[in-house]
């Protein structure tokens, strides 16, 4: 892959759309054709694939009875003819609302214009005659129009409900088209859109504004989206309608799997447009994993049989066009702090039933721990204390236990112990590198003879030993033993298997990336869950540098785990993206470098300080990347199949085997990293 061809949206299966609230007038045609024009110009210059305008955009909608008059009619025909030779140097898509006539008949239909050709014209299929609509004076229903044909402009084009357009050149550019109140519908037939393949679902809207109907669309677009697994692209008519009888707000959104990507301001007084970069191959890929939409597809016979697929050229050179999509540099902490404050809430509350459950299913009141002063035991303490806490039970049943070692500083086992006797537990200190050194003597191993030889035996000495100390305490004052390594140290596999930090009786934090597990420090600290003397210990732990404290410091001092495997919040990015949708590892670079390249772009989640705030080039995020392919693929599945049990927190964020990940220990990154060296300059 060339350098532009990287940088362009097309290449990782971005199409850039637009939904449109052009100012109207009334009954003038030529008039808003000419703004029209002007939206198409600028989505143009955008670099704009697909363009949405509101229903009856041409004619205007409120104007009842002149629907029936030939003359305006045939104007809207007229200006329709005049925009085919425009469009022809235009490279959006365009989806224009209009009326029109066939065989004797008024239509309320969308019109979908590419390059001077009709490629399509789609009728409304549901006609509101209810209060303040009387769409059935005016108009036949689309309902039955199914295989026909129609004469517009000069042009013969399809006609009919069973619509989908297909780009050839760009791969899962499939849209739908449905007309405002087909969505409003109990059948809406953008759903048998979606199950025939399309991945754009477009709403030519007018509707008018009520109070309170706003949120009522807004839900709408966001449940379809999610249900029929697309973007739903929505337009309603904006400023200029009539207003003898209505009002209108010109809402104009853009929906991903529920999530709104873009809207426009309502109640403009002239046009406008929001602009968004629709991720279509994450939708499919999302389809692919997700049985039931298939299932619905099977049990709706296949609605492909029945609709027509309108293909269309959209071919470009590459180009970077830069990216119109927020891209979270967290993906499982939310930037928006009342959606961060909820996560946080749910988390620490299933972690804390999670161990509840498994105590009560053993009969067993106590817990050991290792306490070493760094996040994830810290973490782990704080759930046992919450859970220890809703049972009734006295928190001096929780054991914790501090295993200073080798490296072991003298900041994180004060904060440990700070933190143990802030919390009232049972604390006790047990040194281990009598045993570890006898053990090392034992191996003939280098250290033993004095040589300065920190290798993986050296360091997994200790690892071991934390574990079968922790094992052999639960036995001995029957309790059950409580693991804390992450979700992220799973990926990476930086954890010791077996008689390691990687087994437990019970893992609260298994489901967990290292990123997430920060800033739900910060909510305990925040939501007042503990004391005052508990927060002060909390502040201190979040601040010392992440690292497994087995090797002495040697001129950069503490051993750093980030330098080593990279740093998490990076891989936590990489983490999302393969396992949460299956990208190829050139989009997961791209998307890794639209968020992380400017520290001074985009959302940081609440509570970060400008401190923390880091940006990285591209072949920062490459190397990175590259380890991580290397490690996730190639080193750490074996100790992901024998996992032990722990409850599942966030969607896709659970990598046993009896959960969302299943692969084989014996697989290699070969095809990965290919993808990654070929198509990543």
């Amino acid at each position: 892959m060339n350098t532009a061809a990287f940088y362009d949206i097309h290449t990782h299966g971005l199409v850039r759309v637009a939904s449109c609230t052009p100012r109207v007038e009334v009954g003038n045609p030529a008039a808003n054709l000419q703004r029209t024009i002007e939206l198409a110009r600028l989505g143009h210059e955008q670099h704009v694939d697909l363009m949405l305008f509101p229903e009856l955009g041409l004619s205007a909608y409120a104007i009842d009875d002149l629907f029936l008059q030939d003359a305006l009619l045939q104007r809207v025909d007229d200006e329709i003819k005049a925009l085919l030779p425009v469009s022809e140097t235009l490279h959006p898509v365009l989806i224009i609302g209009a009326p029109v006539r066939r065989n004797g008949r008024v239509y309320n239909c969308a019109v979908v214009i590419h390059r001077g050709q009709l490629l399509g014209v789609v009728p409304k299929s549901f006609l509101p005659n209810y209060r303040e609509y009387y769409e059935k004076r005016w108009f036949a229903p689309g309902i039955g129009t199914e295989g026909l044909a129609i004469a517009l402009a000069g042009q013969t084009t399809a006609f009919g409900t069973d619509l989908i357009f297909a780009c050839r050149d760009v791969a899962d550019f499939i849209f739908h088209v449905e007309i405002c109140e087909d969505f409003w519908a109990a059948t809406p037939p953008s759903t048998l859109g979606a199950l025939a393949g399309a991945l754009i679902l477009c709403n030519l809207s007018a509707s008018n504004i009520v109070v309170g109907k706003a949120d009522e669309r807004a839900i709408l677009c966001a449940s379809q989206s999610v249900r029929c697994q697309a973007a739903y692209i929505y337009s309603a008519a904006g400023p200029g309608e009539s207003t003898t009888d209505l009002a209108w707000d010109g809402q104009a959104s853009i929906h991903e799997l529920g999530a709104q990507l873009a809207c426009t301001e309502r109640f403009p007084l002239e046009s406008q447009m929001a602009v968004a970069d629709i991720d279509v191959e994450r939708l499919r890929l999302e389809r692919m994993r997700t049985p039931t939409f298939n299932d619905a597809a099977i049990a709706a016979g296949h609605p492909e049989r029945r609709f027509r697929r309108i293909a269309f050229s959209h071919a470009r050179k590459p180009l970077d066009v830069g990216l119109r999509r927020q891209i979270d540099r967290f993906p499982f902490v939310p930037d928006d702090p009342a959606r961060l404050d909820r996560d946080c809430y749910e988390t620490f509350n299933i972690q804390a039933q999670g161990l509840i459950k498994r105590l009560q299913a053993t009969s067993i009141e106590r817990i050991a721990i290792g306490i070493s002063g760094g996040l994830d035991s810290t973490h782990a303490l704080l759930v046992a204390a919450k859970a220890f806490g809703l049972m009734g039970l006295p928190r001096a049943n929780i054991l914790g236990f501090t295993f200073p070692g080798f490296a072991t500083s003298e900041h994180t086992k004060k904060n440990a112990w700070a933190l143990m006797c802030a919390l009232g537990i049972t604390a006790e200190e047990i040194d281990i590198k009598p045993m570890a050194k006898q053990m090392l003597a034992d191996l003939k191993h280098p250290y033993a003879a004095g040589e300065q030889v920190f290798d993986v035996t050296f360091e997994n000495v200790q690892a071991g030993l934390r574990t079968d100390y922790l094992f052999r305490l639960a036995n001995q004052r029957n309790a059950l033993v409580l693991g804390t390594s992450d979700l992220s140290e799973l990926a990476l596999g930086w954890c010791t298997y077996g008689v390691g930090d990687h087994m437990s009786h019970y893992n609260v934090n298994g489901s967990l990336a290292k990123t997430m597990i920060q800033h739900l420090v910060r909510w305990v600290i925040g939501s007042g869950q503990f004391d005052s003397d508990t927060a002060q210990t909390l502040r201190s732990i979040l601040e010392t540098k992440i690292s497994p404290e087995l090797v002495p410091g040697q001129g950069a001092g503490l051993q750093s785990t980030e330098a080593k495997i990279g740093p998490y919040e990076l891989q936590d990015f990489n983490l999302f993206y393969i396992t949460r949708f299956g990208l190829r590892p050139s989009k997961i670079a791209f998307l890794s470098w639209h968020g992380w390249k400017d520290e001074a772009q985009g959302a940081w989640p609440e509570g970060m300080a400008a401190s923390m705030r880091r940006s990285y080039q591209l072949q920062d995020i490459k190397h990175w990347l590259e380890v991580f392919l290397h490690r996730f693929f190639a080193l750490s599945q074996f100790k992901r199949s024998a996992l032990p049990n722990g409850p599942k927190v966030m969607s896709g964020g659970n990598l046993s085997p009896r959960g969302d990940w299943r692969a084989p220990a014996d697989g290699n990154a070969k095809i990965w990293l290919d993808e990654l060296q070929q198509n990543v300059p």
